[in-house]
């Protein structure tokens, strides 16, 4: 038997044992165009090395303070791979770890991701690889890099999983950290596009388990499908905050992931505030009542688990909350007052409070 020969039958045999090479090598052709239009000027050299390269510009700030943040889409890929559509993912992705980095102040610079699956299938992975490149231009970032990794006997066929990885900078001296949030600062929430990427465990286990519904069937108060509604990506906070940052002294920020606004608030307050949310002050987009309702979560949970309708949430000084407002919906946003921030009594008591709306 020739070398060539060995090298042929020793590519078979990988390819057996369930690691195609050569469609490895496929992917990296066809991904190269989606990266490339999310190129920015820092950017050296080009997918398919062993490393990323991204050149600071020693100009752009004085105190340059680099900011990361790794995470993931959660069981949401669950509805994903029900529904067959994988092109909004990726967005979600990008959009867990901007928004997370944008709450110190940072402006994302890099993304890098990590993708598994039993075997490679070249047309999902290219959407859902679209679809970062679709997060990384909407945030202003570089998608520079990432690992496709095939792993035979170890995903159940049609399931991969995928992580996040995301570097920004910003100054040193504007890093936005909370600490001078005080007593009378406003609470502004900016609008959710619904679940984001939260919260689907449960999601799941009542949409599909107690309602026997399927990514086809409509959910009638929301006026879509099922698929079109829990596959609404997260949305990407960036273009509209950091402008934001540039015209108003934003005091603290935090992104409502899981745990929602009770548990992601307080992470940014000093010990000496608590943070008073009105009820009722924003529009809570359907799907919210319907997971309630049907559920039967009860208030509490549902705060806990979910956004209920905002996303993000900056505190201003007063004086400085209608130009926010005002900023906000000239980007597209709708932003809403939805608390204030008073003085906590003792230590021993809760960094939130909802205050219900008087049945009165």
């Amino acid at each position: 038997m020739t070398h060539r020969d060995n090298e042929t039958r020793g590519a078979d045999l990988y390819r057996e044992a369930g690691v195609d090479l050569e469609k490895a090598s496929t992917l990296v052709d066809r991904i190269k165009p989606l990266a490339q239009k999310t190129y920015r000027k820092g950017v050296r050299g080009g997918i398919g090395g062993f490393g990323a390269l991204y050149a600071l510009d020693p100009n752009e700030v004085k105190q340059p303070l680099l900011v990361s943040s790794t995470d993931g889409v959660g069981t949401k890929l669950k509805v994903a791979f029900l529904a067959k559509k994988y092109d909004t993912v990726g967005i979600d992705l990008v959009a867990m770890c901007a928004n997370d980095i944008l709450v110190h102040g940072a402006r994302p610079l890099f993304f890098l991701d990590y993708i598994a699956m039993g075997r490679i299938d070249l047309d999902v992975l290219e959407q859902v690889i679209y679809g970062i490149a679709e997060g990384c231009e909407q945030a202003g970032c570089a998608l520079i890099g990432g690992e496709t990794a095939e792993m035979p006997d170890f995903y159940d066929p049609g399931e991969f999983d995928m992580a996040g990885f995301i570097v920004g900078l910003v100054n040193e001296g504007e890093v936005v950290d909370g600490a001078s949030i005080h007593f009378g600062d406003v609470i502004i929430g900016l609008e959710s596009n619904g679940l984001h990427s939260n919260g689907y465990s449960l999601v799941r286990k009542i949409v599909f388990g107690e309602l026997k519904m399927t990514p086809d069937d409509i959910i009638a108060e929301c006026g879509c499908t099922v698929a079109e509604e829990l596959l609404k990506p997260t949305r990407i906070y960036v273009p509209v905050v950091l402008k934001l940052l540039r015209n108003v002294a934003v005091k603290g920020m935090a992104h409502i992931t899981g745990g929602g606004l009770v548990d992601n608030i307080p992470r940014v307050l000093p010990n000496a505030c608590v943070a008073v949310i009105e009820e009722g002050s924003w529009n809570v987009p359907p799907i919210f009542a319907f997971l309630k309702e049907r559920g039967g979560i009860s208030d509490q949970e549902m705060y806990r688990v979910f956004n209920n309708g905002i996303g993000y949430v900056l505190f201003v000084d007063p004086d400085d909350a209608n130009v926010a407002l005002e900023q906000c919906a000239a980007m597209g946003i709708k932003a809403y007052v939805i608390g204030t921030v008073e003085q906590r009594k003792d230590d021993n008591c809760p960094q939130i409070h909802i205050r219900k709306r008087s049945s009165v």
